[in-house]
């Protein structure tokens, strides 16, 4: 499961698909919906927010208004849409991991959005939840 912290314009159609499917999951686990993935560590930053799931619907909204971008048919009815926005914290160094894992990904599957990435002269948006502060790869990060 990878629950991008980047912003996920930068991904392909592959890695945003992908992208809502696992967040759709991500989401259950936090509703308690499912057995699998309890504990996955990629869901400590949204467990360690007020509400969780609150948090796991502002972040799957983004993913959607992207697939809106591209003109993709997302189901609008898996997010609750009322919810509160929060902000997540991520460093820099997690963001700089993620972006050269994204690189690595690109380069195989879509050498257009590679090529975008890569000769960007500014680094990558981080998705909208999530706020950068110093530091290194997070400690959740399975590397």
């Amino acid at each position: 499961m990878r629950i991008w912290s980047l912003h996920p314009k930068y991904l392909d159609t592959r890695g945003l698909v992908a992208l809502w499917r696992e967040t759709l999951l991500a989401k259950h686990v936090l509703e308690g919906k499912t057995r699998g993935y309890k504990n996955h560590p990629q869901l400590n930053r949204f467990r360690k927010t007020e509400d969780p799931v609150n948090a796991i619907n502002q972040y799957l909204a983004e993913v959607f208004r992207e697939a809106l971008r591209r003109k993709y048919n997302f189901n609008r009815e898996k997010i609750q849409w009322n919810f509160t926005p929060v902000i997540i914290k991520v460093t820099s160094g997690q963001m700089a991991y993620e972006t050269e894992h994204l690189l690595r990904k690109l380069k195989l599957r879509d050498l257009e959005k590679f090529h975008m990435l890569k000769r960007s002269t500014s680094p990558p948006d981080p998705h909208p939840i999530f706020k950068i502060t110093a530091g290194g790869i997070e400690d959740w990060e399975i590397l």
